[in-house]
């Protein structure tokens, strides 16, 4: 992107989530009925209106759309430029009234998460940022931590992976960890450097992960799959094996404390 093409896409995604935050501020967290979609997954009239007015906001003509509340009709992958957003990621925190759900936007170039936003619009917090441009938390520049060792790290877990007892192999680990919902949220706080890192051995979508690893790469950390492979968007099955993400100086220390944990899933998988 050029210096000005760059500036144009941060201020749409701006101006995007602030409108979303509008529409937003019309439900009430914690007293909103929810739907179930399969795979018991909640979805509420928030999301949908959301959905709506970031699509008016963002979309231009010659640019893709995937969203989780949005049927794919896959024309998307015939476009360089592709938007990836998740309406209301945490729609389970925000069905609670748990402060912990956001928007989450993403711009994906040629399979690369370029740009991001992401809006909590209970803590009035936005997180807004591109690969050139870094990144800023409401307003004022950030970067990620910089610490060198997992001992003592803050280290972002799933909510509902920490209840079904998934993150009970890790009870050991050195670093403190501290249950959020909302992926999209726990990467938008490792990139302002107020949590150290965050992975999930669990699938995620694209719409999940996309804004937050443009935040957390722009950022100056790391964001890879399971497999240290960097990720890529805008694929056919919108669906990632699983993500680690922190400061840059984190990832050797990460990838060989969840080698022997991933390892031993693949077995699982295969042998199942």
């Amino acid at each position: 992107m050029t210096q000005d093409s760059e500036k144009e896409i941060l201020q749409r995604i701006q101006s995007a989530l602030e409108s979303a935050r509008s529409v937003l501020s019309r439900f009430t967290a914690g007293a909103i009925e929810a739907e179930y979609k399969a795979g018991q997954d909640p979805v509420t009239e928030a999301d949908k209106s959301v959905d709506a007015v970031l699509h008016k906001e963002l979309l231009r003509t010659g640019e893709g759309w995937l969203s989780e509340e949005t049927v794919d009709d896959f024309s998307r992958l015939s476009h360089e430029r592709v938007w990836v957003v998740d309406p209301l990621d945490g729609t389970r925190e925000f069905v609670a009234g748990i402060p912990e759900f956001c928007v989450s936007v993403a711009l994906v170039d040629n399979g690369r998460a370029v740009a991001g936003g992401i809006c909590n619009p209970v803590t009035n917090e936005i997180f807004l940022g591109s690969l050139n441009s870094g990144v800023t938390y409401n307003e004022k520049p950030a970067r990620c931590a910089q610490r060198k060792s997992l001992r003592d790290a803050r280290v972002l877990a799933s909510r509902s992976e920490v209840n079904r007892g998934e993150w009970q192999q890790f009870a050991g680990a050195p670093f403190e960890i501290h249950r959020m919902g909302s992926v999209a949220y726990k990467l938008a706080l490792v990139s302002a450097g107020l949590a150290d890192a965050t992975f999930t051995l669990v699938p995620k979508h694209e719409w999940d992960i996309a804004a937050g690893a443009a935040l957390v790469e722009s950022a100056g950390g790391f964001v890879s799959t399971l497999e240290n492979t960097p990720l890529r968007f805008n694929q056919k099955q919108p669906l990632v094996s699983g993500l680690i993400a922190g400061g840059a100086f984190l990832q050797e220390p990460l990838l060989s404390l969840l080698e022997p944990h991933i390892n031993s899933r693949c077995h699982d998988e295969n042998t199942s």
